[in-house]
């Protein structure tokens, strides 16, 4: 029998059943709160899954997102979030959230690693996975078992899930010179100068993907980067950021078209799609978008900028942080140093 409390102005009723979890709701009024646990009862008794037992992967992801722009803190659709989040809803989204089991986390995190991803990045998934369905599961008022936390130790001992390694591939540049050619010629030309700039700025993908025509300073060749990434602080984090090298003429050679903001109009998942499409079809091995930034980054240092040059470029605030990204080539050495005698 469904126990029936007033709680407030509102009625909530439970629900507790051998063989079923808890199912608590809260109701308007009090015949409400008992028509719907003569439902859920007589579900139970015929032995079907109640409704909020059906509630799928994808229900809950979206109730996550809900709950996040509720709270001001909205999901970005240039976040690393956004994306880890969608790929969760395209691989698991048709499973009912009460049943997953470890062996289903495993398949999908087999068919990501069969997609290239790594241990790094299922394991970045698999953790928003269980934030997500546990805050939205307390806010559907769906009990929900702790599948990710049973399903860890199968994940890593099949290699499925890991730390994060330090990257040091870097492009070479004929590496760079095939991807420009082959974008350029598969998917256009715009394609072929994103990754030109990338390199050439170092900025992160999403950075590239929302700056303006009205964000250039033409005197001075600057271009702000609004909301960059920063541990502490990203809303209103705008940084001016100086436009070297080849980066200003790309961003001169970009047509302007009318009711569009953007330098680079093309969102930033076509731009990682079609990288990774155009890294496969060249057979080169192992190279990300954002190594790019690495590689943009490392060109700097080897250029012989300082430290504090750098960072006016890359938006570093703490200079330590920047020998993550930073994989210079010994010989590289070699090169003449600024001002030396070419003669």
């Amino acid at each position: 029998m469904a126990s029936i409390l007033k709680i407030g102005a509102k009625w909530r009723a439970l629900i507790r059943r051998k063989g079923h979890k808890p199912i608590c709701k809260t109701h308007r009024t009090k015949a409400e709160a008992e028509a719907w646990a003569r439902r859920i009862e007589a579900q139970m008794d015929a032995g079907e899954p109640v409704a909020e037992e059906k509630a799928t992967v994808a229900d809950l992801i979206d109730a996550y997102r809900r709950l996040r722009a509720e709270a001001a803190r909205p999901v970005s659709d240039s976040s690393n979030e956004h994306y880890m989040l969608k790929h969760l809803s395209a691989g698991l989204g048709d499973r009912q959230a009460a049943r997953l089991s470890p062996q289903d986390l495993a398949g999908y995190c087999t068919a990501r690693r069969d997609d290239g991803a790594g241990p790094y990045t299922c394991n970045m998934e698999v953790s928003k996975l269980g934030t997500a369905l546990r805050y939205a599961g307390m806010t559907l008022k769906v009990q929900l078992p702790d599948v990710v936390g049973q399903a860890r130790p199968l994940l890593s001992h099949l290699g499925l899930i890991g730390g994060g390694g330090r990257r040091e591939r870097r492009p070479t540049a004929d590496e760079l010179e095939r991807l420009v050619e082959w974008l350029a010629r598969v998917k256009g030309v715009l394609f072929g100068d994103i990754v030109r700039f990338a390199v050439a700025t170092a900025m992160r993908r999403g950075e590239i993907e929302r700056l303006q025509w009205a964000d250039v300073d033409e005197a001075k060749r600057l271009v702000l980067v609004r909301d960059r990434k920063d541990p502490r602080r990203k809303a209103g984090n705008d940084q001016w950021v100086p436009l070297l090298g080849q980066a200003w003429e790309i961003v001169q050679r970009q047509p302007k078209v009318d009711g569009e903001l953007r330098i680079f109009p093309i969102g930033s998942s076509t731009v990682s799609k079609y990288f990774t499409e155009a890294v496969r079809a060249l057979k080169i091995p192992d190279l990300h978008f954002h190594d790019l930034r690495h590689e943009g980054t490392s060109q700097l240092f080897e250029e012989g900028y300082a430290i504090e040059q750098v960072a006016l470029v890359t938006g570093h605030k703490d200079w330590r942080h920047l020998k993550r990204y930073t994989q210079l080539r010994p010989e590289d050495l070699h090169r003449p140093a600024a001002g030396d005698d070419k003669a």
